[in-house]
Formats: structure tokens, C-alpha cells, sequence
């Protein structure tokens, strides 16, 4: 399989490398479009695949596409590919918001994958949901699963507005713990602790926490209860959070992720 990842961005790359250090494909199958002369050339040192600056010489002879470009994009994109696109090629989309019926009709193509991947895919780490139009046949879409694995853990939903809800939750989600930590930090200079010091004081709690839950079967509240002792400190800072509506501030900005995502789309 001849596989065209269009857009050599964060993603883009990813996916690259990933196919590559999985030996689930070889150089020779793998293709790069992009359009800007300077990050061509430097992915052209990276000895990951023939890099292209225009579809003319590309697009024909892949049999699978990415789509790994911004969703503002997509419309001059689907421009400059429909004519060259052949009804039998699969394509699969990580643009949020953008649908594939848009993509399907923008393209010219029956044979269409809408997946959210996020950005711990680069070490794979990542989280990919996905989801499939109905002429994309059972093998093509266990090879894409394969393909997506070599990144992380991924999940098939039947219902493309689950894509918009992956979007909000582990899309942007990275994001949100980031911040967290970063408030995180904050408080622990803020008592006196180094920058070193804190960064590790808060990495080591949060990738710590992380493993204990899923080395168990205990649900997050059972966890806090655990740790939370009548009358004691952890008690004292989830009183706090309640009160300060945390819990609730957290779930409207999912929210108005999701909203986003669907505005995208329109």
C-alpha cells in the first residue's frame, strides 16, 4: 500500500515516523505533500518517504491519503486535489469539524475515514477515535486501524458526532491536564519549592496517579475518597474546588470544545 500524508505538520510527521519505526511501511510506500518550500526540504532529510510540493506527481499513485492539515484549509485544498482524485481511494481525514460528507463531495471520493487523533501520538502515547463512511470495505479499514495503532490506543465509534465529542475530550484534552499542571506548579513556587523541584513534584504525582488507577479496578471517586482523610488536607482542597464550581468549570469548557468542533464543521 502506497500511503500520501498530506501536510507535514505536527501530525503529518507523526504518522510518518510512526508507520515507519512499526516497519508497516517502507519508505518507498510512503509520500509527503507540502506545499511550503521550507519544511519540504527540511522533511526531505528526514529519510521518511519521497516528499512532494504538489499533488501532480503524487496523488495518482497513492492508494491511501491523510488528510493532516488545518481545517480552514480543507476548502482550496479540495480545489487543487478533486481533479486528480480516483473514486477508489481511501481517504482518511484528522481535520476537526470537518465532515465526510463535505470531505466525500469536496473530493470526488466515496471511500472516506474521519479520525481524532491527539498529540501524544508522537510518542506513541496517543488517542485516536474514528469512524468510516459505508463504501470503505472491512480490510481497509482494519489496515487503517493497524496503521492508527502504530501511534496509541484507538476506539471505532458508529456515530461521526462522536468524533466532535472525541475532539473536546481527548483531542483538546491534553491541554486541559497541561493546564492543570500548570497551576499546579504555580502553587508549589508560590510555597517555595525551585522550578525543578516543582516540575517533578507535579510530573511525578500526575504520571504516579495515572498508573495507580490503571493498575486498579476503583472508579476516580474511589480514588479520592482514599486519599481523602476526614478533617485532613486533601478533604480541605476538594472542598475547595466544589465550592469554587471546578468540577462543573471543567465539563463547559469540554463543552464549548465541542461546540467548536461542530462550527468547524459547518
Amino acid at each position: 500500500m502506497k500511503i500520501l500524508i498530506i501536510g507535514g505538520g505536527n501530525m503529518g510527521l507523526t504518522y510518518a515516523q510512526s508507520f515507519l519505526r512499526s516497519h508497516i511501511a517502507t519508505q518507498e510506500q510512503m509520500m509527503i505533500l507540502e506545499k511550503s518550500p521550507e519544511k519540504a526540504a527540511e522533511l526531505a532529510k528526514q529519510d521518511i518517504g519521497t516528499v512532494f510540493g504538489t499533488p501532480d506527481g503524487c496523488l495518482k499513485n497513492a492508494d491511501l491519503i491523510i488528510l493532516a492539515v488545518k481545517p480552514q484549509d480543507a476548502e482550496k485544498l479540495f480545489a487543487s486535489l478533486r481533479p486528480l482524485v480516483d473514486p477508489q481511494q481511501v481517504f482518511l481525514s484528522i481535520m476537526a469539524g470537518v465532515k465526510m460528507e463535505t470531505i466525500a463531495k469536496g473530493l470526488g471520493a466515496e471511500k472516506v475515514i474521519r479520525a481524532m487523533p491527539n498529540l501524544p501520538a508522537q510518542i506513541g502515547m496517543g488517542m485516536t477515535v474514528f469512524t468510516t463512511s459505508e463504501s470503505v470495505t472491512r480490510i481497509e479499514l482494519v489496515t487503517v486501524q493497524n496503521l492508527l495503532n502504530t501511534t496509541g490506543k484507538t476506539v471505532y465509534v458508529e456515530q461521526e458526532s462522536a468524533i466532535d465529542a472525541a475532539t473536546a475530550i481527548s483531542g483538546s484534552g491534553p491541554a486541559y491536564v497541561w493546564f492543570f499542571m500548570q497551576a499546579m506548579m504555580q502553587a508549589a513556587l508560590e510555597m517555595g519549592f525551585s522550578e525543578s523541584e516543582a516540575e517533578l513534584l507535579v510530573s511525578q504525582t500526575f504520571r504516579g496517579a495515572i498508573e495507580l488507577y490503571n493498575k486498579t479496578d476503583l472508579s476516580f471517586e474511589e480514588w479520592i475518597r482514599r486519599v481523602s482523610s476526614k478533617g485532613g488536607t486533601t478533604e480541605a482542597a476538594m472542598r475547595t474546588y466544589q465550592e469554587k464550581a471546578v468540577h462543573e468549570d471543567i465539563i463547559a469548557g469540554a463543552r464549548a470544545a465541542l461546540n467548536r468542533a461542530v462550527e468547524l464543521g459547518q
